[in-house]
């Protein structure tokens, strides 16, 4: 019954929301008596009455009231979903504002956006770099990259990246003039490279867990910094030993420009997750984004 009724189900919406067969007819581009007769042939199949009729207007029955309530959401989503299957048969495009970290957005946004922008040169990506807690919606994102501890519950959160964990590092020459630290409290001994925090505005206390205990360091050093890059640099210059995401420096630690310590108090976490609200609308190119930025084991 219901692909029978479909087109005329569609037509009392319009006459409907027009309040008028007249102008429901124009909008439609058929005439007042076609109208008429399939919201006729409507009412008697369902044996229910949708429409009010008056010589001046219609307006719809409480029963009719309830047939809009449940099927003007559906139909959106209907058109909505088609309009995506068009748009990805043919030449897709949009404006899209993403808001990363510069860890993430280096290691992780930029070099998989890069093979996604050659294969969609329609869409257009503004990437804004800023370490701080951005509020994507205020700030019109359509989407935020943070690590998993921090997304808020009432957003969708999609990993784009694997488990990862901190390093602890210094360089040989360092090293040659400091004896190795065995423990994290040991650090309090060593001249370390601190970072800002960008919300409060404090120093960031080193994390650090065995067996299953958390543990949290409080270090003295020189120099502060609130980039990744600046740390990893004053680590390489001999300034002091740093603490920095792991993929970042494992390729100075295997070419020996720094050494890593304490490995066994630096635990694995949640990595990187794209985040946006359930409730926004987003265009077709958005779901292609997504699907290339996705984090595949």
């Amino acid at each position: 019954m219901l692909k029978e009724n479909f087109n005329e189900l569609q037509i009392f919406l319009v006459v409907a929301r027009e309040r008028s067969f007249t102008k429901a007819a124009g909008k439609l581009g058929v005439s007042q008596s076609a109208l008429s007769h399939a919201m006729k042939a409507l009412e008697e199949r369902l044996n229910i009455r949708l429409l009010t009729r008056t010589t001046r207007s219609v307006a719809p029955t409480e029963a009719g009231e309830r047939i809009i309530a449940c099927l003007e959401p559906r139909l959106a989503d209907l058109e909505q979903e088609l309009g995506a299957l068009i748009q990805l048969n043919g030449t897709t495009s949009a404006n899209l504002r993403l808001s990363a970290g510069e860890h993430s957005a280096r290691s992780l946004v930029w070099p998989k956006l890069k093979p996604f922008l050659r294969e969609y040169p329609e869409i257009k990506v503004e990437l804004v770099v800023d370490n701080g807690f951005v509020n994507i919606v205020e700030g019109r994102f359509d989407a935020g990259v943070r690590l998993g501890e921090s997304v808020d519950k009432d957003m969708v959160a999609v990993k784009i990246g694997p488990d990862m964990r901190m390093a602890v590092v210094g360089s040989p020459a360092y090293f040659a003039a400091n004896p190795i630290p065995e423990t994290p409290h040991q650090l309090q001994n060593h001249r370390c490279i601190n970072m800002r925090l960008p919300t409060a505005g404090g120093l960031y206390h080193w994390e650090f867990e065995k067996a299953g205990k958390p543990l949290r360091v409080r270090v003295e050093g020189q120099l502060t910094f609130n980039f990744l890059s600046e740390r990893i640099d004053a680590a390489l210059s001999g300034f002091g030993i740093a603490c920095v995401p792991e993929d970042r420096v494992q390729g100075l630690v295997k070419s020996g420009e720094l050494i890593q310590v304490l490995q066994d108090w630096c635990p694995f976490f949640p990595g990187y997750y794209l985040y946006y609200p359930s409730r926004k609308q987003h265009p077709p190119a958005f779901a292609l984004m997504i699907e290339a930025l996705r984090y595949s084991e």
